[in-house]
């Protein structure tokens, strides 16, 4: 910590990756830069606080350790921003920030803050399930500036915005409003506070450098726009936003930070958030033409959707140094899809876009979700097969999750279908992809446990492939080709198969 005399404000990043990911954590999943504890420390700093981040992913601390170094640093606000590496998966991440805030709690009686996600989406719940002190509903940073305020005397709890709380008088618990959003993007939050972290620890996901893995490090996160205009009832993108809506930072806003990451920490490889990045062509288009002037040679990925991408982008988009676009499919059923208002393309567009983008050398990470309410075996299947047709350089295969923000969260409360975090559940562990304990949705057809068996196949079936290794190995090489093998060769361990029964009894507990 830099930070000398008194610290108004300690942004943790509790640490999720072992839990969430498994072995899988170890050496093949990123290990992200902190985007909303970088741009609200930035935020805190200019306005006169002494601000520090821990990130307890990045220093590959255990919980203890990670509450041993909160108390020692002994902040005057403790603040738990539960995020993760995706937009869905705030949710996963909250046993951890559970667990060390539990035992800062132990060891200090310094008030603490929790947001991010899934904390904005169920405040009172979380307020009254979790050892926080406070909850953020929204965005953030005014809500964490106003709470600095009112701990230095000059503003009542009812007064700051976006904040859940305890009545310090009755117990009651209180929920603040919101708040406005936050208009201008380049004013108040223009950058991360980038010298607040070790830049060296982070490193992007395995694929993004399949054609250099030893060239994984350093990476930055940059975001450049803050939510999303669809409404796909699967997403909780939007819980911290209060509903569905897309502000920008100016294009030149966003490549001085690539310039000072580039130039002073010489990261190449840059992931881009944004819930939609290749979308609005004011936006895009000038970017790419400032960063096509610099000539980086740049390694980036960003998210598109099939009925967003436009001829016009692609080639600048490569010259700019977008590599990867990461392309949400989602089924290959029209009517499943339809049924999570996922767009008006079809599977002939799914294919045709999909090519046009790697005719123009971008690779594509092409996503798919088995067990969407309206799912069978024989749309799952379907859905596996256009994946096996596209033979995408990367593919993720998710299970459905009701995360909690998303319409899909209450219409799965108004079916009856368990979630997770339902009595006698596994927890909010539950809703993350990858960890031991996951428990997706069922469907009207399919029990939950064989969406996930199908997934869990369908990610072996794929990478495993003949015409996939074969067709990897021409594009990056035998190094990729073994890594990829060293991948498959790892089997998740999932709780439904070590104890017989256990799934069974969870459905029997809720009768």
């Amino acid at each position: 910590m830099k930070i000398q005399g008194q610290l108004d404000v300690l942004l943790v990043t509790p640490p999720s990756r072992l839990q969430v990911y498994q072995e899988l954590s170890n050496e093949f999943a990123a290990i992200e830069p902190p985007v909303w504890s970088g741009l609200i420390a930035h935020f805190l700093r200019e306005r006169g606080y002494a601000v520090s981040m821990l990130d307890a992913e990045a220093l590959n601390f255990t919980p203890e350790q990670t509450a041993q170094a909160v108390a020692h640093a002994d902040p005057k606000l403790i603040v738990y921003v539960i995020y993760g590496q995706q937009p869905s998966a705030s949710t996963q991440c909250m046993p951890a920030g559970r667990k060390v805030a539990t035992r800062v709690a132990e060891l200090t009686d310094r008030p603490s803050l929790a947001m991010g996600t899934h904390p904005s989406a169920l405040a009172e719940r979380t307020l009254r399930e979790e050892p926080f002190t406070y909850v953020c509903r929204g965005e953030g940073p005014y809500t964490v500036l106003g709470l600095l305020e009112h701990l230095d005397g000059k503003k009542r709890l009812d007064e700051v915005v976006g904040l859940a709380y305890r009545d310090p008088s009755s117990g009651e618990i209180k929920l603040n409003n919101w708040g406005d959003k936050i208009k201008d993007l380049d004013a108040e939050l223009p950058t991360q506070a980038w010298d607040m972290l070790d830049m060296s620890r982070y490193r992007s996901h395995n694929w993004q450098t399949l054609d250099n893995l030893s060239n994984r490090q350093p990476y930055a996160s940059i975001q450049t726009s803050l939510g999303c205009p669809y409404k796909c009832s699967f997403c909780c993108i939007n819980a911290p936003f209060g509903g569905a809506g897309i502000r920008y930072w100016n294009p030149e806003t966003i490549v001085k930070q690539i310039d000072h990451v580039v130039n002073k920490y010489g990261v190449k490889i840059i992931k881009i958030p944004d819930e939609m990045f290749v979308l609005n062509k004011n936006h895009v288009l000038k970017i790419c033409d400032l960063l096509i002037e610099r000539d980086y040679g740049l390694n980036i990925w960003a998210y598109a959707r099939i009925d967003t991408v436009q001829d016009q982008f692609l080639a600048k988009l490569r010259q700019a140094g977008f590599q990867w676009l990461g392309i949400g499919i989602e089924s290959a059923s029209n009517f499943v899809r339809d049924g999570v208002t996922k767009g008006k393309f079809r599977t002939d567009d799914v294919i045709r876009t999909v090519r046009k983008i790697e005719d123009h050398g971008i690779n594509v990470s092409s996503n798919f979700i088995f067990g969407l309410p309206d799912d069978d075996f024989s749309s799952m299947q379907q859905t596996f097969d256009l994946a096996v047709q596209l033979n995408t350089a990367w593919a993720n295969f998710y299970a459905a999750v009701a995360y909690p923000g998303s319409q899909l969260y209450g219409m799965a409360q108004q079916t009856g279908w368990m979630l997770p975090d339902d009595p006698g559940g596994p927890g909010w562990i539950g809703y993350s992809q990858h960890a031991y304990e996951t428990l997706p949705l069922p469907t009207h057809k399919v029990s939950a446990i064989d969406v996930l068996d199908f997934r869990d196949k369908a990610f072996h079936t794929y990478f495993e492939s003949p015409d996939y290794l074969s067709m990897m190995g021409q594009r990056f090489g035998a190094d990729a080709v073994a890594h990829l093998q060293r991948m498959t060769a790892y089997k998740l361990r999932r709780r439904h198969h070590d104890e017989p029964g256990y799934y069974e009894a969870l459905l029997a507990q809720r009768k």
